[in-house]
C-alpha cells in the first residue's frame, strides 16, 4: 500500500509539473510582487533602484524622508514591505551594513544589473519587473518562448486589475528592440518555419549576469516552494552549474 501511495504521489507531482510547462496561469508569470504598486512605496522604490544602479548605500533616515509623514510612524512595517518588494519584484536584497547609522546597501540576488533600463520615471520599475517575468517564463518553458505565447502573456497582464500600474508605453517595442539591443533577449526566426515564426531566448547579457539556478531559486521564493520541487528545472540548473564549475577548473 505504501508503495502504491508513493507511486501515486510521484505521478501526481509529474502531472503538476507537466501542467506548469504548458500553462501561463500562475500569478508569478503575470505579476511577481503587487507590493511595489502600494502607493506608500511609489516614491521610495525608484530611489532604491537608483541607489542600486549607482552602487550607493542608503540610510533609514533617507528612506523615511521619502514616504509621507503619516506613514513614518509605522515605518518598521513599511520597511519590511519594501524589502520584500525589492526581493520578489526585482531580485534585489536590502542588507544592513551599519547598525549604528542604520545604513543599507542593495545587493543583487538574481545578478541582473538592469543597466540601460533604469531611469527616473515609474516606467523603469514596470520594465524591470516585466524583464524578470520574461526571463523566468523562458526558462520555465524550455529555454525559449514563442512570439505568440509572449504576446499572450502581455495580454494577460493587461487584464489584471492592477494593469494601470504597468506603465510601459509600448511594451512590445520595449521587448523586441530595447531588451534585444541590451542583449537581455535574443529574438530569432524559428528554424525552417514557413511562414516565418519567431521566438525569444535568453540573450548573452542574461547568461553573463545570472544563471538558471539563480532564476529558479527566485521563482521558488516567489511561490514559497523548495527549488528542488521543480524537478526538471532543478536538474537542468544543477547541470549548468556543474558544467560551469568543470569549465572553470579546466581553465585554471
Amino acid at each position: 500500500m505504501a508503495s502504491s501511495q508513493s507511486s501515486q504521489s510521484s505521478e501526481c507531482c509529474i502531472r503538476q509539473e507537466e501542467d506548469m510547462w504548458t500553462s501561463l496561469d500562475l500569478p508569478v508569470l503575470q505579476l511577481l510582487c503587487p507590493l511595489y504598486q502600494d502607493k506608500k512605496l511609489t516614491k521610495l522604490v525608484p530611489i532604491l533602484l537608483q541607489k542600486y544602479q549607482n552602487k550607493k548605500s542608503i540610510t533609514k533616515w533617507e528612506m523615511q524622508n521619502n514616504v509621507e509623514p503619516r506613514h513614518r510612524r509605522d515605518f518598521s512595517l513599511l520597511f519590511k514591505a519594501i524589502c520584500e518588494c525589492m526581493c520578489l519584484a526585482f531580485g534585489i536584497d536590502v542588507q544592513e551594513v551599519d547598525s549604528t547609522r542604520k545604513k543599507y546597501v542593495l545587493m543583487p540576488i538574481l545578478g541582473l544589473t538592469y543597466n540601460g533600463i533604469l531611469g527616473d520615471d515609474f516606467q523603469s520599475i514596470s520594465k524591470i519587473n516585466l524583464l524578470v517575468v520574461i526571463l523566468i517564463v523562458i526558462f520555465w518553458k524550455g529555454n525559449l518562448i514563442s512570439e505568440v505565447d509572449l504576446r499572450e502573456l502581455l495580454r494577460r497582464r493587461e487584464m489584471l486589475p492592477e494593469r494601470k500600474r504597468f506603465v510601459i508605453g509600448e511594451p512590445w517595442e520595449f521587448i523586441t528592440k530595447d531588451l534585444v539591443q541590451l542583449q537581455y533577449l535574443e529574438y530569432r526566426q524559428v528554424p525552417h518555419s514557413d511562414p516565418a515564426h519567431y521566438e525569444f531566448l535568453w540573450g548573452p547579457r542574461t547568461h553573463a549576469e545570472t544563471s538558471k539556478m539563480k532564476v529558479l531559486e527566485h521563482l521558488a521564493k516567489v511561490n514559497r516552494r523548495d527549488p528542488r520541487s521543480y524537478t526538471h528545472l532543478y536538474a537542468e540548473a544543477l547541470r549548468e552549474e556543474q558544467e560551469a564549475a568543470q569549465s572553470c577548473a579546466m581553465g585554471q
